[in-house]
């Protein structure tokens, strides 16, 4: 599920933060389940504990994940819903907006853009 592929990028409490999120959107981590604890995670993944905290901080700043005393990190109801609705209006801001630019500069006509999308997904009405 969550795997220690990291890169140079950015921090890696902020890969993990991101790799809690994906799973999240997945469904590999449903809402009411518990995360695996700081410590668990921190083998698991070769990482210092003080880093997962940070990321499982950063999870519960967001409202995506609550403690328990004693039991642990739970993912909210609705994180799901939440999630979601961040990353569609991150993308619809920050990504697309560049690929569009990209897609300009290339001078890629949108329609051919989509037929080759249809072709690779194997949609469209044959």
């Amino acid at each position: 599920m969550i795997t220690s592929d990291w890169t140079d990028d950015q921090p890696i409490y902020r890969q993990l933060r991101d790799k809690v999120v994906n799973a999240i959107i997945d469904g590999d981590l449903k809402e009411g389940e518990p995360l695996p604890s700081v410590r668990a995670i921190a083998v698991d993944l070769q990482i210092n504990p003080i880093t997962a905290s940070k990321a499982y901080q950063e999870l519960v700043a967001e409202d995506l994940v609550e403690k328990r005393r004693g039991l642990g990190m739970f993912i909210i109801e609705g994180a799901r819903g939440k999630v979601l609705s961040n990353e569609r209006r991150r993308f619809l801001e920050e990504d697309w907006p560049r690929i569009l630019e990209r897609i300009d500069s290339l001078g890629i006509d949108p329609q051919d853009l989509l037929a080759t999308s249809v072709e690779k997904t194997g949609g469209g009405n044959e």
